[in-house]
């Protein structure tokens, strides 16, 4: 059994004829949850954008490894036949199909599974309970933080084994990202890995079991989650606030951590 899901290597992507990632490279562990951030414009949503498929690789490969060991090769293919590989995505804007409702939603998230929607729609509103009952209403009659749940059940409905989000708490009033998070972890718990891309860095970091750092589209720094929470330069450059170092994270020379 392969104990990674998805490897990331040199990759490198932009828009029209400016690079935006120049060489990144990532690896995401089965059943984690990775954390990727860093300033604005470093290119952290390309990145994820490009390993789903919907900015072209200009060199580097995305290979998503399953639990037998073998690997599929991401690069290049188009979003739909990377959710039908088990990758799924949930954007930072336009995750729902507002005029719709909750329950034809979650039905357009489970074409590539079609064959398990009872069971799939089963379980994805064992994990977001607050959906039940609102399976008749309009997405856009739904707050914002019920919208971006929705958006998550969503691509759920694919039974993905990576799920990528980006930026979950974008828009959102404190309380309610308290709420966000805390599903992001009940979905990792199911055994959906979860690659993360968040401008909230410490609560992201909290519950990250690995995180990379990005700085002007390469990677500057990687750790354990809990180590770039207290590493001095992270706190410095991108929490903002001077706390005491407990850990280090290292620059490109710690591998992701074997899961137990």
């Amino acid at each position: 059994m392969s104990d990674l899901v998805l490897t990331v290597r040199d990759l490198r992507a932009g828009y029209g004829d400016e690079d935006v990632l120049h060489g990144v490279s990532i690896d995401v562990m089965r059943g984690s949850i990775v954390a990727v951030i860093g300033p604005n414009g470093s290119g952290k949503s390309t990145l994820l954008k490009t390993i789903y498929g919907l900015v072209p690789a200009r060199h580097g490969n995305v290979m998503l490894l399953d639990e037998a060991g073998g690997s599929h090769d991401l690069t290049g293919l188009r979003p739909n036949r990377i959710t039908a590989l088990g990758v799924n995505m949930v954007p930072q804007l336009a995750n729902v199909f507002p005029d719709m409702s909750v329950l034809e939603n979650l039905e357009i998230g489970a074409l590539p599974a079609r064959e398990r929607f009872a069971a799939q729609m089963e379980k994805v509103l064992h994990a977001l309970p607050l959906l039940r009952a609102m399976l008749h209403k309009r997405a856009a009659a739904l707050s914002g933080g019920q919208r971006q749940m929705l958006g998550v059940a969503r691509a759920l409905m694919s039974d993905p084994k990576l799920l990528i989000l980006d930026e979950p708490s974008a828009g959102l009033a404190p309380a309610v990202l308290e709420e966000v998070f805390a599903k992001v972890k009940a979905i990792n718990a199911t055994g959906v890995s979860i690659l993360m891309v968040e401008q909230k860095a410490r609560q992201c970091l909290a519950m990250a079991d690995y995180g990379y750092v990005l700085e002007q589209g390469r990677n500057r720094l990687q750790g354990r989650g809990q180590d770039l929470l207290n590493d001095e330069e992270v706190v410095r450059l991108y929490l903002g606030v001077q706390r005491r170092q407990t850990g280090r994270a290292r620059d490109g020379r710690d591998g992701p951590p074997t899961p137990p």
